[in-house]
């Protein structure tokens, strides 16, 4: 039985690729090992989403690059009310893409490219199902000693750009404001 309570520590010192295979292969786990989750259950997926990735994204560094140029406009609690918006919105998309996952579901990183040691890298992967494999691509920084994920691709979307054409709309027609509403349906 999945145990709710129980925390994964992703060691801080890791490289980019060993960082995303071992949070991503906790939650694969974790989805696998939950019948409702299997069942294709949402709530059952965001709770294992919510536990095990959200963690370690940075929703504050997502939201902004998102927003673009009106976050400098926003005042603090808008920026904190969108964040929180935001945060339900990825939720929601990370658990999409756990909703076909079956026992033979594997994830497989690929060869990395550039300086692990570097602030700002791209971690590649294949998530290898019975249709085949979907690339999906995770943007990570540094944070602390460790790393956080501020953005991620699958099949060459990156979700910041195409959620900030998306805001852009929004913002437009009523403000931050109106984003933050449009979120929160």
């Amino acid at each position: 039985a999945l145990s709710l309570g129980v925390v994964f520590s992703v060691q801080a010192a890791q490289d980019p690729n060993q960082f995303v295979e071992q949070i991503a292969n906790q939650t694969l786990d974790a989805v696998k090992q939950n019948p409702g989750a299997r069942s294709g259950n949402i709530g059952d997926i965001n709770a294992i989403v919510n536990q095990y990735l959200m963690p370690h994204v940075n929703f504050e560094r997502t939201t902004r690059l998102a927003t673009g140029q009106p976050w400098r406009q926003a005042t603090a609690q808008q920026k904190s009310a969108l964040t929180n918006a935001f945060k339900g919105t990825l939720v929601r998309t990370y658990s999409g893409a756990f909703k076909n996952v079956n026992n033979s579901t594997t994830i497989k990183l690929l060869p990395f490219r550039g300086d692990a040691n570097s602030n700002d890298v791209v971690v590649r992967s294949n998530i290898v199902t019975a249709n085949g494999p979907t690339s999906v691509d995770y943007r990570l920084e540094k944070a602390g000693d460790g790393w956080k994920v501020y953005d991620f691709s699958v099949e060459g979307i990156w979700l910041v750009q195409n959620y900030r054409n998306q805001f852009a709309d929004q913002i437009n027609k009523g403000g931050i404001d109106g984003l933050i509403k449009s979120l929160t349906r």
